[in-house]
């Protein structure tokens, strides 16, 4: 069975859906407000999620003089409310009217896609609530940033990308390092695939540890926090501050070391340096051929792909990229290279140079938004991203080698691991 042609009943499973989405906007209104001709010529924004992301990106939306935010939604009644309050300070101090009261605030994001004058969406909630929101926000038709790992499993991100190119959306993966600290990570990609390290032979990604199961003791819900939906589509468990913070200020979420939830801290920066090394291997629409992990501990697997060139899980740096002339060490802070004279020397005209994008990345989807160009990380890089991260987890939960097929995107004669790439949602969240 092929990625492409899943049946109904394995499509329903994968994508983890609740429902049927009624949100559809009318296609005259949909095309005038896509061509920036809505009310006030301005994308309107809807927030799903303002947690500590959210925020960054909220804080980013409203100095854009191209965007309104008009909603946002949390299960945190503390964090929506202050975010309402923040879009209101913002706005009346840019209108300098003294008051401003156009944000509205939901706890279900089902009502915030269902409004007709949401051009587009911002997603930064838990890893293991983007694809049912991102699938329902395309259906919608409203243009989509979410942030990374973009799915839990390997069946989400497909079933992502098929909303998106099945709806005309704009799918942007929030992989900043495609764009921003310093066009670092670009100057790199552009230097291996120039051969200025000679031929690549290996590639070591310094992330965390993959996932563990969650056996956080539990604790009373507190007030004003809707637990039931933030667990949402995950097994049933209690609450625990170390999942949802209490606070706005509180520390950084742990949700992102349990399987339950995300795809561990592996799955964290490496969707974010795996991105880097796809990308240099210009790999974006594609995959490793094989998975090789250690037979213990937390690090060391090994990818390798068609080409022979092997990728590893743990190294000295955040991006390490080996050849046969040299080397590349790339990271938000520092680019380096091994001699000297390799980043010394400028590159040519015939030699390979990406696309120009902005350095704002949330910039780049709002120019992508009115042109209707692929952004810099569409959902497509997104999901394949992701499914690195997943392969990789995989391969540490069976602790054996697995043979992938990045075309069909399943596992060759291994059923079990083939189980791995989906997982059953918890109702209502498993049926359409």
């Amino acid at each position: 069975m092929s990625a492409s042609s899943f049946t109904r009943r394995e499509f329903i499973g994968a994508t983890g859906l609740g429902m049927a989405a009624p949100f559809i906007l009318d296609s005259h209104l949909w095309a005038q407000e896509r061509q920036g001709q809505g009310p006030n010529n301005r994308i309107n924004l809807g927030f799903i999620g303002v947690g500590m992301m959210g925020r960054g990106h909220l804080g980013g939306f409203l100095g854009n003089r191209s965007t309104q935010v008009v909603a946002v939604c949390d299960v945190h009644r503390v964090r929506r409310d202050d975010a309402v309050e923040r879009v209101h300070r913002a706005y009346a101090a840019e209108r300098k009217a003294g008051t401003y009261r156009g944000c509205a605030a939901y706890n279900d994001f089902r009502e915030l896609l269902a409004r007709r004058d949401i051009d587009a969406v911002v997603i930064a909630t838990p890893d293991h609530w983007h694809a049912i929101p991102a699938i329902l926000a395309c259906r919608a038709r409203k243009d989509v940033y979410c942030e990374k790992p973009l799915s839990l499993t390997i069946f989400e991100g497909r079933a992502m990308v098929r909303a998106a190119r099945d709806n005309n959306v704009i799918f942007q993966t929030g992989s900043q390092q495609r764009t921003e600290f310093g066009g670092r990570f670009r100057r790199a990609v552009e230097y291996v695939r120039s051969g200025r390290i000679g031929r690549l032979r290996t590639i070591r990604i310094g992330v965390g540890a993959p996932p563990r199961p969650c056996t956080l003791p539990d604790e009373a819900t507190p007030e004003g926090i809707d637990w039931e939906m933030w667990n949402g589509p995950s097994p049933v468990r209690a609450f625990h501050r170390d999942l949802c913070p209490i606070g706005i200020h509180n520390h950084f979420p742990a949700f992102r070391a349990y399987r339950e939830y995300a795809g561990g801290y592996l799955a964290d920066m490496g969707a974010h340096h795996f991105d880097i090394a796809q990308w240099a291997l210009d790999m974006d629409n594609s995959g490793p051929v094989e998975i090789h992990p250690p037979a213990q501990g937390e690090t060391g697997l090994r990818f390798v792909y068609a080409n022979g060139v092997e990728m590893f899980h743990g190294g000295p740096t955040d991006c390490r990229f080996e050849g046969t002339e040299g080397r590349i060490d790339v990271s938000r802070g520092a680019i380096s290279s091994m001699p000297a004279a390799i980043l010394q020397q400028p590159l040519g005209e015939r030699d390979f140079h990406l696309p120009a994008a902005p350095a704002n990345h949330r910039q780049n989807w709002l120019d992508c938004i009115r042109s209707r160009r692929t952004p810099v990380a569409d959902v497509e890089i997104g999901a394949r991203t992701a499914s690195i991260c997943q392969l990789a987890n995989i391969g540490y939960q069976l602790r054996q080698m697995l043979r992938w097929d990045p075309v069909r995107e399943q596992f060759v004669d291994n059923t079990e691991a083939n189980r791995l790439r989906y997982r059953e949602n918890r109702w209502p969240w498993n049926r359409m």
